[in-house]
């Protein structure tokens, strides 16, 4: 079974199909954008509609096959049913918390220093809030079942990362990855205040990487290792995102001013 699934031909077919899919949800999604930055007003609300539905579908069963493929094949005895979804959630906390920390670099320039008000910047608390607690939902999940199961092909995957000084890792993880940051995000005025929101949202990015060198990592290293490469492809691959997002940002305005919604937008009181 598992050679009629992991075989070069098989992971290259995947791969290939998980980045069209993504490509092609970026296209439309940015094309549709960007015509809102030009005259005459556009109404694409269903146009976004009909692809951002499926898309957010297609794009967690994309994602979760992508993870088994590229993360726990390095495992290849080991299976989760929920592993897949470890990674939808992660993404989504390292999403929202990228956000906040765009959001208060804009914060400084006109428009968003007049739109970004404290209710949008809670609702983004409280989306973290939310997300921080489903991650550690589906993590505390696949560890109790495995627990429960006990069975010796199962429960070697945490053995590697109980050991070996991993499991300081994994105490970190459940300590600053979700604990710390729960009890605070439960702070109403703390969730409203962009200035304070960021310095969590950024410790967040910071935890997304801990937590994604603990998955991987230790199927290479029985103890607790830390290389060159775990810190230079990383943040190497992460910088070159960052400069292309940095660019289109900068070519296109903040607000698409020919969006239907843009009056709405900019004069509440007078739509």
């Amino acid at each position: 079974m598992l050679n009629g699934y992991l075989n070069p031909a098989g992971f290259y077919l995947r791969a290939a199909i998980y980045f069209a899919i993504w490509f092609l949800l970026v296209y439309l999604l940015s094309k549709w954008s960007k015509e809102q930055n030009r005259p005459p007003v556009r109404d694409n609300s269903n146009r976004f509609k009909a692809v951002a539905g499926p898309g957010i579908i297609l794009y967690a069963f994309t994602i979760s096959f992508a993870a088994i493929d590229w993360v726990m094949s390095l495992d290849p005895s080991w299976i989760s049913t929920i592993y897949g979804l470890l990674f939808v959630a992660g993404e989504l906390i390292a999403a929202l918390s990228f956000a906040v920390v765009i959001e208060r670099i804009l914060y400084r320039y006109k428009p968003m220093s007049l739109l970004l008000r404290p209710e949008f910047v809670h609702d983004h608390g409280k989306f973290m809030l939310t997300f921080i607690m489903v991650w550690a939902y589906f993590s505390f999940s696949q560890w109790l079942i495995i627990w429960a199961g006990n069975l010796p092909a199962e429960i070697t995957w945490y053995m590697r990362r109980l050991h070996g000084g991993w499991g300081w890792v994994g105490l970190f993880l459940v300590i600053f990855h979700f604990a710390v940051p729960f009890g605070i995000l439960l702070s109403r005025p703390f969730k409203r205040d962009i200035t304070k929101l960021v310095w969590l949202a950024t410790w967040m990015l910071f935890a997304r990487y801990v937590d994604l060198f603990w998955l991987v990592e230790p199927n290479f290293s029985t103890t607790f290792t830390v290389t060159w490469a775990d810190l230079l492809i990383p943040f190497g691959m992460g910088g070159l995102w960052i400069a292309y997002f940095c660019r289109n940002l900068a070519s296109m305005p903040l607000l698409p001013a020919y969006d239907v919604y843009a009056k709405q937008v900019l004069e509440p009181g007078h739509e």
